[in-house]
């Protein structure tokens, strides 16, 4: 099967921990390597935000990845991005007129934007995976939310247009249906994890240079508050370093 996606502020290929690549970039990149494993042809279009960059990369894991020239060809802000979603669109248009996908799936709002209306004139089914909902967003981060003022809208919009919504998680459904998304255009599918990384066995990290087998203190010893996410504000690590005060023998990863 011909599988195209489309991910236009998340490149795979993108050195993750920035303030706008992380987890969807680690998403869309295992993706891909998973479907091409699988023996299908699977393309990933994202913003070219380098004038260096090629055209298309082939990666190692059987994928390509193809640069889509849509605004500056520098680092943008993914919210500010949306006005030039229809040039982006167009450019998905011409290709896939020219070398039809069988699928495209759509990685955040504006991907799906622009893959509807790229898709559609051609009859190919478009999955959106939203990755974060505005809706969400506006709630927990109220005036520190710098999403474009109609993504909300947007997005409820994209439920009605797209062949089908593949969601995260059981909470991301009850968030989509509130937009109006039935629920039979709607499917769960958890992230995975790389068990090649990451297990319950195996050495673990050294705490200090004296400790050479591990933690200073057998682990039993202390209780551990393990946090996972980029160190940028809106992940709410200080939310972490709060409660610390109310476990004060803990230790904070």
């Amino acid at each position: 099967m011909k599988i195209d996606m489309v991910s236009e502020h998340a490149s795979p290929l993108a050195a993750i921990g920035g303030v706008d690549a992380g987890g969807q970039n680690v998403h869309v990149a295992a993706l891909a390597a998973g479907l091409a494993m699988r023996g299908h042809e699977v393309t990933v279009h994202t913003r070219r935000d380098d004038a260096e960059l090629p055209d298309r990369v082939t990666t190692a894991d059987g994928y390509t990845v193809a640069h889509v020239t849509a605004g500056p060809a520098r680092t943008v802000p993914k919210d500010d991005l949306l006005q030039h979603m229809g040039t982006f669109a167009e450019a998905l248009a011409a290709e896939w007129a020219a070398d039809r996908p069988d699928v495209v799936h759509a990685h955040f709002w504006m991907s799906g934007l622009a893959s509807v209306q790229a898709a559609a004139p051609l009859g190919v089914p478009v999955l959106q995976t939203f990755h974060a909902l505005g809706s969400v967003k506006r709630r927990h981060q109220g005036d520190a939310d710098t999403s474009p003022e109609q993504r909300i809208d947007l997005e409820r919009g994209l439920c009605r247009d797209v062949s089908h919504v593949v969601a995260t998680c059981t909470d991301e459904v009850f968030e989509l249906r509130r937009l109006g998304l039935p629920s039979d255009r709607v499917s769960i599918v958890p992230c995975g994890v790389d068990t090649t990384l990451f297990s319950p066995d195996g050495p673990v990290a050294r705490l200090a240079p004296s400790s050479p087998d591990g933690p200073v203190a057998p682990r039993a010893d202390r209780r551990r508050l393990l946090v996972l996410g980029r160190l940028v504000e809106r992940k709410g690590q200080e939310d972490a370093v709060r409660a610390l005060v109310h476990v004060p023998d803990a230790e904070l990863v």
